[in-house]
């Protein structure tokens, strides 16, 4: 058994539009999904990926309009990296600049250019030229030339409260290889050829605070049900308490803390979110679970409305209405606590 790569990334954001503002409008990636955190309905959860939301692609949030600053840190996921193709990280320099995004740094880490930045509540990203994401498609129809698009995660950095078990679990459980350790950088592989196939673990001093501009938790994927199963007796085994499957609509879902503090999940692929969309229309409106429908009325009344930036790749930015559902606007609540 080995996990090949990441399913999705799952952060806390402030004001949800300014969330879409910059994942959908300056990095160019689509919305393929507008529901709401099955465990507290009064707030967004937003799906953002390639063209259909594979798996290896899908960035999503809790937006928490009053959510306070967090800080990534010790005990957490920190970093978020995008696969960006070869050559493409200077039109990405330029077109950050050009849409006032700060860059952080720029320079290598193993052998490949690394771009830094963080998104508007702080969170820490990154793109990375990566040959692999040369074979992936780039969204033809997004604001980014597909030549120069986003193609999926690259990976993630870990600041783990107990490094050495961390990469224990990475490895004997989960079943990464242990590829090589650059400046205090220890670094994993899932499947080789598979997109998020990458996990760093990085010290941190500092005391992770999870609120906005954070991680809440990353989720790694695997192909059917039958296989979570397996997952979640090998995680049990080894010490670990786990969850009981939960249905996510657009896959399942078992969670655990790994050793160092930092929450994990491992996804289904199956069944995607053309479950309740087509292709064509996904992210256009709010789309509920069945339980959820009878309080349509209540939750759409509670969420802001949103509006999806169309950004030109020359950083020119418009506003077009998405889809054809407005939702009066609200104050969203506060984040209060950790939601799974």
């Amino acid at each position: 058994m080995r996990i090949t790569g990441i399913h999705h990334v799952t952060g806390i954001s402030g004001p949800a539009q300014t969330n879409v503002d910059f994942y959908a409008g300056t990095l160019g990636l689509r919305l393929v999904k507008r529901t709401v955190n099955f465990d507290d309905p009064g707030t967004y959860h937003l799906y953002y990926g390639d063209e259909i939301g594979r798996p290896g692609t899908i960035m999503t949030f809790f937006p928490w309009a009053l959510a306070v600053k967090g800080r990534s840190g010790k005990g957490m996921t920190t970093e978020t990296a995008f696969s960006v193709p070869d050559g493409s990280l200077g039109f990405w320099r330029a077109r950050l600049r050009d849409l006032d995004v700060e860059i952080d740094s720029a320079d290598e880490r193993y052998d490949a250019e690394v771009l830094r930045f963080r998104d508007p509540d702080g969170l820490p990203l990154a793109l990375v030229e990566d040959a692999f994401s040369d074979a992936l498609p780039g969204w033809a129809d997004g604001p980014v030339d597909p030549d120069r698009a986003i193609r999926s995660f690259f990976g993630v950095t870990l600041a783990s409260a107990a490094p050495e078990e961390t990469a224990r679990l990475l490895t004997e459980v989960l079943g990464f290889e242990h590829i090589g350790e650059e400046d205090d950088r220890l670094r994993f592989r899932g499947g080789e050829n598979a997109p998020g196939r990458i996990v760093d673990i990085f010290p941190s001093l500092v005391l992770g605070r999870q609120s906005a501009g954070t991680i809440h938790h990353v989720a790694f994927r695997t192909r059917n049900d039958e296989e979570q199963r397996a997952w979640q007796e090998r995680v049990s085994a080894s010490g670990l308490r786990v969850t009981d499957v939960r249905d996510r609509k657009y896959f399942r879902s078992i969670y655990f803390r790994e050793p160092g503090g930092i929450l994990f999940e491992i996804a289904t692929d199956t069944p995607g979110f053309t479950a309740d969309e087509s292709v064509e229309t996904l992210g256009s409106r709010l789309m509920l679970p069945d339980w959820l429908e009878e309080r349509r009325p209540q939750i759409e009344g509670s969420l802001p409305p949103l509006t999806m930036p169309s950004s030109a790749s020359d950083g020119e930015d418009a506003v077009q209405k998405a889809g054809e559902e407005s939702f009066p606007a609200s104050d969203s609540p506060a984040w209060t606590g950790s939601t799974i």
